[in-house]
């Protein structure tokens, strides 16, 4: 009696155990009875007939994603490689042709991600390949929405997270760059270079200016001073000429001076008499006489050849 009554307890233990079964938040499980389809169990604590049915396979109802790596050649004959992410999800009301009609779907989503991306990539240049991937992303999802939502899938996003050429195209690309960069920091070095030096021009013309301003501005003061001191001298009884030279001659002591006080001066020759200022004070008289009267002559000639032209 006993033996009887704790095999019964011990097989209805297996039929409960058995009979309930756990389905985990977003996942839905497939249910057979005896090999057919019987329904579709969600989250939660599910009941089952023992040895009658069986959950046949489970199918998560999360977003999941698919990397897919293409390798394939653009407009201009340079091969790539480009990584598609495939973010898809099964439909919540669509698990049984998800299960049913796709044995393996991401065979499936990759068949149709290289069918595109080697359609659309070889109508593109490499650097369009860069510029324009959000457009290969696009037509990626159009396509397989298209085809896969028949079979229960819906694609949430397609991302082309990585192109990458050849290596050595890669090197290619940087010495472009490269010299792109030198071009124009070259340009920018000539630019800086040509301001440098009209504006070193600028200030040497300035310099020379305010030279010839101070020398001509120096001479205005000597020729003051030379007429204040013939002035003086007239006051005293010395006429115009001696005291002319009388002034060359101090004039001329003064530069021996400072000639002498200046220990560097390289070797000159002056004559140092009391004669040669009165020689030089005459030279110039001489010379103001001639080109005085070579000047009023050249003024006679115009004024002829002015007349004659006028005839």
């Amino acid at each position: 009696m006993s033996i009887y009554y704790i095999s019964f307890v011990f097989v209805g233990l297996i039929i409960i155990v058995y009979a309930f079964f756990i389905v985990k938040q977003q996942t839905a499980a497939i249910v057979e009875r005896f090999g057919k389809f019987q329904a579709i169990r969600h989250a939660g604590l599910q009941l089952k007939i023992p040895l009658v049915d069986r959950i046949s396979g489970r199918l998560s109802l999360k977003i999941q994603q698919l990397d897919v790596i293409i390798e394939t050649k653009t407009l201009d004959d340079v091969f790539v490689r480009l990584k598609v992410s495939v973010q898809y999800k099964v439909i919540r009301d669509k698990v049984f042709d998800a299960f049913y009609k796709l044995d393996y779907p991401h065979d499936q989503i990759t068949s149709y991600v290289f069918d595109v991306v080697r359609a659309e990539v070889p109508k593109m240049k490499l650097d369009d390949v860069f510029v324009k991937k959000d457009d290969v992303a696009i037509a990626v999802k159009k396509e397989l929405n298209v085809a896969m939502m028949d079979y229960g899938y819906d694609i949430i996003k397609t991302l082309v997270t990585d192109i990458d050429p050849d290596s050595q195209v890669k090197e290619a690309m940087n010495r472009i760059n490269s010299a792109e960069r030198e071009k124009v920091a070259a340009q920018f070095e000539g630019d800086a270079q040509r301001i440098l030096i009209v504006e070193r021009a600028k200030a040497e013309a300035e310099s020379k200016r305010l030279q010839g301003q101070g020398i001509a501005d120096q001479r205005r003061e000597i020729a003051r001073g030379l007429e204040e001191s013939v002035e003086v001298l007239n006051k005293v009884g010395i006429n115009s000429q001696e005291a002319s030279a009388l002034i060359i001659v101090t004039q001329h002591y003064d530069t021996l001076q400072s000639i002498g006080h200046n220990a560097n001066s390289n070797l000159i020759l002056l004559p140092n008499s009391p004669q040669a200022g009165s020689n030089m004070l005459n030279e110039m008289v001489a010379s103001f006489t001639a080109s005085n009267i070579i000047g009023e002559e050249m003024k006679k000639q115009n004024k002829m050849k002015k007349q004659n032209n006028n005839k």
